[in-house]
């Protein structure tokens, strides 16, 4: 019987499988038919971005190691190899003083202006009565100044510092639009000097507080995310308020930590009191008789201490594994190797048996 089902299965014929119904073309077709939507719609800014953004920005590699000078047949590129790089930090008195002092600047700003950022969005989030008109007070600044409203915010500090000329020296050297206010010349007029320091406080103040918007708002969401019952959790457990900011809110806003560091330091980076460097690179290419490749030049410089310091920042926010989880990775490591040499000896011994039985056996 066994003989005659195996014949009989050897005999029949092979069922193929079945084709694929209109119904799942229909569909397939259909998904195409977006995804061709979909590249259509993008391809105007992929083009853009091929064209005035990743050409510009690799074509300038090449020209940080030329020399561009304007002449009658147009722009004469000088190959100059890494003189220019060279310049940047020996033959220039201009560069390296630049950028020390926006390393210095950018990292006191920045801590300043993530700290404080959480600070606020924690109390914000704290507080049951007015969150909403409170969290319109604190975004403020970012709708303030932008646009034709920071335009103006300048015109008037131009305008204080052109009248701060006919005031005192401590008001001549604040030259902002806090020194031109009512208050703080009747205190330049009993010490110029705690006029001058309540002016420059004022002034960084107003910067720290212009790049709290947006961070303030991307921890509020953060915190919202977070949830309650994790904090329920903690307060059975006996835990503080202290342990519960620590060992569950901190480590659970990393990743946004993250965004809100590398988004401040690149923001910071194109404000010239913060960043001299951001300045320069804008006299240089404005140069167009011999300065085009040096701007080049130090854009890609400031280019590679900006990805060092976010790099930096990548590290400080990697989550790192607790003591006892890398030991247990440890210690399974180690039983891997000990199955693997195990698995070598057996089939070494299996071997050698084999080797012997062939020798009995003949």
């Amino acid at each position: 019987m066994a003989e005659e089902k195996k014949a009989v299965k050897a005999t029949a014929p092979k069922t193929e499988k079945p084709a694929k119904t209109k119904k799942n073309k229909k569909m397939r077709t259909y998904q195409q038919r977006q995804d061709r939507t979909g590249y259509m719609f993008m391809a105007p800014w992929i083009l853009g971005f091929l064209l005035f953004t990743l050409f510009p920005f690799v074509y300038t590699i090449y020209l940080s190691f030329t020399n561009v000078s304007r002449s009658v047949y147009g722009f004469d590129i000088k190959w100059m190899g890494i003189k220019n790089y060279i310049n940047a930090f020996v033959g220039n008195g201009e560069f390296l003083p630049a950028l020390l002092s926006y390393i210095k600047m950018i990292i006191p700003y920045t801590f300043i202006v993530v700290v404080l950022s959480f600070i606020i969005a924690y109390l914000l989030c704290k507080i049951k009565t007015g969150k909403g008109l409170l969290r319109t007070i604190y975004f403020l600044p970012v709708i303030i100044m932008s646009g034709p409203v920071m335009t103006q915010i300048m015109e008037v500090q131009g305008a204080a510092a052109a009248a701060a000329e006919t005031t005192s020296t401590a008001v001549k050297e604040a030259t902002n639009a806090y020194s031109n206010i009512f208050i703080m010349q009747i205190i330049d007029s009993y010490s110029p000097a705690l006029a001058n320091g309540l002016a420059g406080i004022f002034d960084q103040l107003s910067i720290i507080l212009w790049f709290t918007g947006i961070p303030i708002v991307l921890f509020i969401n953060g915190l919202q995310k977070i949830n309650p019952s994790i904090y329920e959790a903690a307060k059975i457990d006996s835990a503080n308020a202290w342990q519960i900011m620590w060992k569950i809110t901190i480590p659970m806003l990393k990743q946004i930590g993250l965004i809100i560091t590398v988004f401040t330091v690149i923001q910071l980076g194109m404000f010239s009191s913060i960043n001299p460097l951001y300045e320069l690179i804008q006299d240089k290419t404005g140069d167009i008789a011999n300065g085009l490749g040096y701007a080049a030049t130090y854009a890609w410089i400031y280019t590679v201490v900006v990805l060092l310091i976010v790099g930096f920042v990548f590290l400080l926010f990697k989550d790192r594994k607790p003591k006892d989880i890398k030991a247990r990775q440890k210690q399974e490591k180690k039983l891997k190797k000990l199955e693997k040499q195990q698995k070598r000896r057996l089939k070494s011994q299996k071997r050698h048996q084999a080797k012997e039985a062939k020798l009995y056996g003949k």
